[in-house]
């Protein structure tokens, strides 16, 4: 579903009538004072649930994880403003909810997600970020993340760093 068909669904929901909303790294590109209006209209009072979540990077080994921060810092300057919220781990986030105790505003809570993927899928994973519209991936750089990664054919098993918030509408 798209952000625009997630909106569009919200927005037609009837006052109070929702008991979950959530957005799985996405929330950096809404209008923020445009969703909160509609999350505090549609969610059910007492008790609706808001949760948000995203991820900025992966760990890989000592020897990956390095050289991929290097690149990261490299590219800050050609990240859309909006990545600024997700380099941040939504820390600078307004999240002006009630805390269930799973994260508050400026207070995310840190969530490891594992899982296997080879050198390609990570290739992959890079080119989509939006920052890849211009050619930031050099031969040379991705030679090198490939022997830092063990080899093209090498099954790696990463962790994606997550943060997520997740808190009620306030009475």
């Amino acid at each position: 579903m798209s952000d625009e068909e997630l909106v569009s669904s919200i927005v037609g929901a009837d006052n109070y009538s929702v008991d979950l909303i959530t957005v799985a790294t996405a929330l950096h590109w809404f209008d923020l004072p445009r969703f909160y209006s509609i999350v505090n209209r549609v969610l059910r009072k007492p008790g609706g649930i808001i949760a948000v979540w995203s991820y900025a990077t992966m760990s890989v080994s000592p020897e990956f994880d390095p050289i991929l921060k290097s690149f990261l810092d490299s590219t800050q300057p050609y990240w859309h403003p909006n990545l600024k919220l997700i380099l941040d781990e939504y820390k600078a986030l307004p999240f002006p909810f009630q805390s269930v105790g799973l994260g508050s505003e400026s207070e995310t809570i840190q969530v490891d997600i594992p899982k296997e993927i080879s050198f390609d899928g990570f290739l992959r994973w890079v080119k989509s970020w939006s920052i890849t519209n211009i050619d930031l991936l050099p031969e040379k750089l991705v030679k090198e993340f490939e022997v830092a990664w063990g080899g093209p054919n090498l099954i790696r098993c990463v962790v994606f760093k997550a943060f997520m918030l997740v808190d009620r509408v306030k009475k």
